[in-house]
């Protein structure tokens, strides 16, 4: 193998093949790779065939680097560091970008930008909007806080006289990070308010409404004052500007009855997520230079990294799982020896990436003054990357984190939340801190430290503190050299690379152990197993698959990988691994958040962590794990409900086994799995030839032509029963207020037998309201359209294939084609995520391997995704 890249291209089935044999047959980890990592022109040619070839790109571009300074790493030393993703993973702007010439892309992962002084004007805000379009596309994750807009009602100084307050620009936000993709990837956003801001309730509701900033992770930054007067049901006061002295307008709230609000919206839709500001900048180390530029002001999109404005983070993770000698037997131990250089040498190439990024930077810088746009339209975009280079230089900012936590903690015989656990996984953690900051001191020493540190500004921060009391001499160096990064660590979700490490992602649990999947199959062809025939006939063949480091311990005790196990045989092997009980959705909750707050002393940013429960569980239970975080010493928390987000299926659980006999049996399931969401299941309503009186309603508006129309979608149990359209705000139409999202559809039968049927809302005050006679609004061929559609709902064709079904009507009228279009859209947001869009091939690849995901078609193949 050929430790320099080549211009040599291969094609993707070349490739696939190649890393399907680095992998060890793993599809999914192989065509990840190919699709996400592997180097590629604009074309989508391809460079490199196998991991291996990355990792010698990556490994060169770390040397050459090394070489610039004292006692430098070989090569091979990185190589050794990187192979099959064993000990030291970039995350994926580096591992893509690093040594990459065909493309121009940033090596970071994370920003967050902001303006100070005047930031709610009009110009201001376009101009954050144009700076978070521009990182996007150059592969950014991008934050950045909502506080500094002035509240709704506010005057203003131009024609409107009042502001429209935070909701009508969280909309424009999130709008231009979906309308923005690099190489099948979508752009991503963190928007963030204070509590202390008067629209922070209309913030948190926000993503209540289907359909609303849909581009955006939302999250609300909760001050220790805020918390401790929601538990203790005290008033709050609100302002604007939030930390005047001198306030425009203030108001006094209710604590209890918005902390309330944040429960349950989170409980139902699992957002906001919350971020403990008080203990973000109590803990920040960056803060210590805050009148220098570093005032930490929002998080990324997953929220591990709070940032200063124009400052970036580069990512990287240990593999945990590999420091684990023996692992799964009863002398397992971990190599703190290994790790801890290990943890030295990674701190080591993540500052050389600060080198290369800071490199990126001036190619980006170049390739915007060659463009041919004019230096009015460019100069956004050249000026925000100048402050990104400058702020980077600056504090050399870097990211080491791991994975794999919940695999390493099994591996060593122990249960995940549980205090032996979480114990053992703080004392990495502590060692992961203390090595990371001796290896930036280190480097001060032979590089020099970062360019404003100032050993007297930290003298008072926690975490140095920490640092002080666990190694004094580390911190006599610190003070007496300087340290080379201004901060050093965080913990990631590491999802996709998790794939390629095989093992559990950042700091979670196991998703599942074991899980099914289906295969189509012949059933006519001589030894195959019929487990599943669906609504239109085909045949599918279950099977199990085992998490890797599952079968790991299967070998380990001597258990056989190979054997067909029933349900209760896999039952009985997972209560005996030490992954029983210790999975995403069944781990001691409370636990997980209290491990979450012990390990948050070690890391220097923050984490990123999903505690994930049950569908069933309450509101109290979600009230109870976020103070419990709070008081746990969290920077942020998020929660997520099974099934509590629109279009996200339910997970397989154990059914009570009473009912596993009887209502279960007699419902169809459709199964649909990845390494990413591991099993799911959707169970639809059985057919129901009675339509009971009221269903309720979904209101989607589309375009037909020039004219505005609107879709009635009835629902039973959630899913698609029947569907009215007409046209909106005409004498014949339909007038209906454009805030009016959902409702009712009310079956009214006369004595005649006939039948008529209403739409029914609440308006702003409360009142009903009825639509009287829906299909009596519409064209008379329109009409009998929608009755077909609704009848082969009705009996439960699946959506994808109703679809199909309305895309296939030869309609000679072009107004009826284009109705047409507008009914698949509205019927697209219905297709669970997952299902594939059977019959249909990929327009880049051509490849029949589309599946919906979010109401767009996805390709599984190469990435490329299309809506509409």
């Amino acid at each position: 193998m050929t430790k320099m890249g080549t211009n040599q291209t291969y094609s993707f089935d070349e490739a696939f093949q190649t890393a399907l044999a680095y992998f060890g047959g793993d599809e999914l980890a192989a065509r990840v790779w190919v699709n996400k990592y592997a180097v590629k022109d604009s074309h989508g040619n391809i460079y490199e065939k196998s991991p291996e070839q990355m990792h010698w790109r990556i490994a060169n571009e770390i040397a050459r680097i090394e070489r610039k300074y004292k006692n430098p790493l070989t090569a091979q030393e990185v190589f050794d560091l990187l192979d099959h993703f064993r000990y030291v993973i970039p995350a994926g702007s580096p591992m893509t970008g690093i040594g990459n010439n065909h493309q121009v892309a940033s090596l970071s992962n994370c920003f967050v930008i902001g303006l100070d002084g005047d930031a709610d004007s009009y110009g201001a805000i376009l101009h954050i909007d144009e700076e978070q379009v521009q990182l996007m596309k150059r592969r950014g994750g991008v934050g950045h806080d909502m506080s500094q807009i002035r509240p709704k009602g506010s005057p203003v100084n131009n024609s409107a006289l009042t502001s429209t307050g935070l909701v009508p620009f969280m909309e424009r936000y999130s709008n231009s990070t979906r309308e923005v993709a690099q190489d099948g990837r979508r752009g991503a956003l963190m928007l963030s308010v204070s509590i202390k801001h008067p629209d922070s309730e209309a913030f948190i509701d926000a993503k209540m409404e289907e359909g609303k900033v849909t581009g955006a992770n939302v999250s609300v930054k909760l001050t220790d004052e805020f918390m401790q007067a929601a538990i203790d049901d005290r008033p709050f006061v609100q302002q604007f500007p939030i930390d005047s002295r001198e306030p425009m307008s203030a108001k006094t709230v209710s604590a209890r009855a918005l902390w309330e609000k944040i429960v349950h919206n989170a409980w139902k839709s699992a957002e906001p997520g919350v971020l403990f500001w008080d203990t973000i900048l109590r803990e920040s180390i960056p803060d210590c230079y805050a009148d220098l530029g570093f005032q930490t002001v929002s998080t990324n999109p997953c929220g591990e990294i709070p940032l200063c404005p124009y400052d970036s983070c580069r990512l990287l993770s240990l593999n945990l799982y590999s420091y684990v000698i023996d692992p799964f037997t009863d002398h397992a131990r971990f190599d703190f020896d290994l790790f801890s250089r290990h943890v030295q040498l990674a701190q080591r190439i993540m500052d050389d990436i600060v080198d290369l990024e800071l490199e990126k930077i001036e190619l980006i810088m170049e390739k915007i003054r060659r463009d041919p746009q004019s230096d009015e339209v460019k100069q956004t975009e050249y000026h925000l990357w100048e402050k990104i280079k400058e702020k980077s230089g600056k504090g050399r900012r870097t990211g080491v984190g791991i994975t794999a936590e919940g695999d390493m903690i099994a591996a060593m015989g122990l249960r995940y939340g549980t205090q032996e656990a979480t114990d053992f996984a703080v004392s990495v953690h502590r060692t992961l801190a203390l090595n990371a900051y001796r290896s930036s001191v280190t480097m001060a020493k032979e590089r020099g430290a970062f360019a404003i540190y100032d050993a007297d500004r930290e003298a008072h921060n926690p975490f140095i503190n920490r640092l002080r009391e666990a190694d004094p001499q580390l911190y006599e160096d610190m003070r007496r050299c300087g340290r080379r990064n201004i901060a050093c660590l965080t913990i990631a979700p590491t999802g996709t690379t998790s794939l390629m490490t095989q093992t559990t992602s950042g700091i979670e649990p196991v998703f599942m152990p074991v899980y099914k999947r289906r295969r189509k199959v012949n059933p006519n062809d001589t030894d195959v197993h019929v487990d599943f025939v669906d609504e239109v006939g085909d045949s599918f063949e279950e099977y199990i698959v085992y998490h890797r480091k599952f079968l790991t311990w299967m070998e380990a005790n001597g258990i056989d990988t190979r054997k067909r196990y029933t349900q209760e045989e896999i039952d009985g092997l997972v209560k005996r691994s030490p992954y029983y009980k210790a999975t995403a959705n069944d781990v001691d909750w409370l636990m997980k958040v209290r491990m979450q707050g012990a390990i948050q002393k070690w890391v220097d940013h923050s984490i990123s962590v999903t505690v994930n429960l049950p569908n069933q569980v309450d509101e109290a239970l979600v009230n109870k794990l976020y103070v419990e975080a709070w008081r746990s010493g969290c920077k942020g928390c998020t929660i997520y409900r099974d099934g509590s987000r629109s279009g996200v299926m339910i997970s397989v659980s154990k059914k009570d086994k009473k009912k596993e006999k009887t209502a279960d049996e007699d419902k169809r399931k459709d199964l649909y799995s990845s390494e990413e969401h591991h099993t799911h299941i959707l169970e639809r309503p059985q057919v129901t030839e009675i339509r009971p009186k009221e269903l309720d309603c979904d209101v989607v508006r589309f375009q037909n032509n020039k004219e505005k129309w609107v879709a009635f979608v009835g629902l039973l149990d959630g899913y698609p029963y029947e569907i009215f359209t007409g046209l909106q705000d005409d004498e014949e139409g339909i007038a209906l207020p454009k805030s009016v999202t959902k409702g009712k559809i009310i079956k009214q039968t006369a004595e005649d037998g006939s039948h008529r049927y209403d739409f029914q809302f609440e308006n702003k005050r409360g009142y009903k309201t009825t639509v009287e006679g829906l299909s009596e609004k519409f064209n008379p061929e329109y009409w009998n359209y929608a009755k077909l559609i609704s009848g082969v709902l009705r009996y439960r064709m699946p959506i994808d294939h109703v679809i199909k079904l309305v895309g296939s009507l030869q309609l000679k009228s072009e107004s009826i084609n284009t109705w047409k279009n507008g009914v698949e859209r509205a019927l697209k947001k219905y297709v669970t995520d997952g299902t594939k869009a059977s019959g249909q091939k990929c327009p880049v690849c051509g490849q029949e391997t589309l599946v919906y995901q979010e109401g767009c078609l996805i390709c599984t193949n190469c990435g490329a995704s299309r809506c509409g």
